[in-house]
């Protein structure tokens, strides 16, 4: 089975919308207030968080994709808290500060878990609004895909022209809605309420075809290209134009803090999609992100790394692209598995290759097999080859019980994707009388690895099976 994992690097994704300081104070109870009848808390340890749009931001930066976070804040202590975490978190922003507004700033007392909140949020003057959405426009065009964290609290002057401003340039808008009217957001690709969210617009639902119905009534009526409702422990239920209905089911394995659950769900779908990942398999993600994210306390990035792990908890085989070869053997290295690296054309596969494939699966927990593309084995073997083009070698390889993941390249050797990967054990056949002769050899050894030249299956080799299937080759005894 194949592994779909995006390639978030290549993602670019523009988020505006309530930029806010999460500030957590942690203490310890012991005693009640003789002033009143309320408990005592001892702050022992205080931590400033991003919020809102911001931990949208932070979220798809964890990933490994491009972002860029718009937003107002305050002339105040909280605005450069906020600033210091996006410079620290190397996040590319333009926050502009409104003299005379407020940082938008929650204050979570905890103690494990939360015993109070307090906020703080008197929004801003109109003319930084606008100022804003200037910036918008101007920026708009080098994105793939917007996200629009609106909670309510006061950073859009009028929502509806980032809209307008995104459909115009046919740049995708993922909206974070919370409580805002639906019909400002006529024409998003996707809109993500939770159910209490949408219920408050559609009314309530007493049955998961009721939420489906009222669902594909919004989509029609505001011409959404999707609506995602978040369920809390009860899931995600994908409703799309047309198409039947999903329902994904939790994937927390202990829920201990909801906050910031919404935030990471609609940024793995951001990045997914902007490196067009199906939305089936962008939703699935975001499902797990957000049970990752839950089971930690407070607002909280979810990885890149986190994510493929838990994405591949079973620890699928499968084709994967040089990038999720990396995140792969990073993921694999967590574990403490030794991965063994060999390569080859494998244009027909025959019991040469399965001996040599073999033998080296012995020497580590993991084996990856770099393929020569077309035009490589084309410049290698001519232009009557390959017989098997690269997607079919490679899916016959990667269903070898022995082979974990196959990945591919371009050159005449691996010799970059071997120096790039860095595998612990490097595999090839003992044609080789020289170790440092054997692409890439150098760059495992400089890391501490191993190089091996295995022994060969006598009398096995394509161009062998290859011959014996040409017309002109009879064989022996024949007239």
């Amino acid at each position: 089975m194949s592994i779909q994992f995006p390639d978030f690097s290549k993602a670019k994704v523009l988020v505006v919308g309530d930029v806010m300081l999460d500030r957590y104070f942690h203490g310890d109870i012991h005693r009640i207030s003789p002033e009143a009848p309320v408990p005592v808390a001892r702050i022992v340890k205080k931590e400033d968080r991003l919020g809102g749009a911001s931990n949208v931001a932070f979220n798809i930066s964890s990933l490994g994709a491009h972002v860029k976070l718009l937003g107002l804040v305050g002339n105040d202590s909280a605005s450069e808290r906020i600033k210091l975490c996006l410079t620290n978190t190397k996040i590319a922003h333009d926050i502009l500060q409104d003299e005379q507004g407020t940082t938008i700033t929650k204050i979570r007392v905890l103690k494990q878990q939360q015993l109070l909140r307090l906020d703080f949020e008197d929004g801003f003057a109109d003319e930084a609004k606008q100022r804003l959405f200037e910036i918008y426009k101007k920026v708009l065009p080098e994105f793939d895909v917007v996200v629009i964290s609106n909670y309510g609290k006061g950073t859009f002057l009028d929502v509806r022209e980032y809209m307008k401003a995104a459909q115009k340039l046919d740049i995708p808008v993922l909206v974070d809605p919370k409580h805002t009217p639906f019909e400002h957001y006529r024409g998003a690709a996707l809109i993500k309420p939770n159910r209490k969210e949408f219920e408050a617009v559609v009314g309530e639902c007493r049955s998961d075809d009721e939420l489906i119905e009222k669902g594909c009534q919004l989509i029609k009526k505001y011409d959404f290209g999707a609506v995602l409702v978040t369920r809390g422990h009860e899931g995600l239920t994908l409703i799309q134009k047309d198409q039947p209905a999903t329902y994904i089911s939790t994937q927390a394995l202990e829920v201990f803090d909801v906050t910031g659950a919404g935030d990471t769900v609609i940024s793995v779908l951001a990045a997914s999609l902007a490196v067009n990942t199906p939305l089936i398999e962008a939703v699935k993600l975001s499902n797990i992100a957000a049970g990752i994210a839950v089971s930690k306390l407070g607002t909280v990035a979810v990885t890149r790394h986190e994510l493929f792990d838990a994405a591949h908890a079973d620890h699928l085989k499968g084709v994967l692209s040089e990038d999720q070869m990396v995140l792969a053997m990073e993921s694999a290295r967590r574990r403490g598995e030794r991965i063994v690296m060999t390569n080859g054309c494998f244009d027909v596969l025959h019991a040469g290759h399965i001996y040599s494939l073999q033998q080296a699966k012995q020497h580590g927990d993991r084996l990856v097999v770099a393929v020569n593309d077309d035009d490589s084995v084309r410049r290698l073997k001519g232009q009557t080859r390959p017989i098997n083009h690269l997607e079919d070698r490679m899916a016959v390889l990667a269903a070898l019980e022995c082979v974990d993941w196959a990945v591919s390249f371009s050159e005449d050797t691996p010799e970059r994707l071997i120096c790039r990967l860095l595998p612990d054990v490097l595999v090839k056949g003992s044609d080789y009388k020289e170790i440092n002769a054997i692409a890439g050899a150098q760059c495992v050894l400089k890391n501490g690895g191993e190089v091996k030249a295995l022994k060969l299956l006598e009398s096995r080799s394509s161009s062998e099976v290859i011959k014996h299937l040409q017309p002109e080759y009879k064989k022996e005894g024949e007239l």
